[in-house]
């Protein structure tokens, strides 16, 4: 069955719009199109997507699960716990590497959720 072209009918709202008009258009639309993936992006996370961020930065696997375990039971995974880390770390005037490890031992939570009291984003 060969397609009936219908090119001309479906570009007659396009057709007196110059190339510069064509230009906006097309990014308003890809606005439209990103912006819920971007606002999702932003807003959620969870458990896995967290240890592979952690995984990323140098952590084993099993400090990551720890990390994540500890910083769900902390209110803190909306917050990224790469992020958790490398606040953590700053804090205490040591490497991401130290202050996770750190976390990994079940020390420091409470510093680390002092640092990011306030609204926490529910994931």
């Amino acid at each position: 069955m060969k397609r009936e072209d219908d090119f001309e009918i479906r570009r007659k709202h396009l057709a007196d719009l110059s190339d510069e008009e064509l230009y906006e258009r097309f990014w308003k639309l890809t606005e439209q199109i990103v912006d819920p993936l971007i606002d999702l992006a932003y807003n959620h996370t969870s458990s896995s997507i967290e240890r592979s961020v952690l995984l990323r930065m140098g952590f084993s696997s099993i400090e990551s699960d720890v990390i994540v375990a500890e910083g769900l039971k902390a209110g803190l995974l909306g917050k990224g716990m790469g992020n958790v880390v490398l606040k953590y770390g700053d804090l205490k005037g040591m490497s991401y590497l130290e202050a996770g490890r750190q976390l990994a031992q079940g020390k420091g939570w409470n510093e680390a959720a002092a640092l990011f009291k306030g609204g926490v984003v529910n994931c």
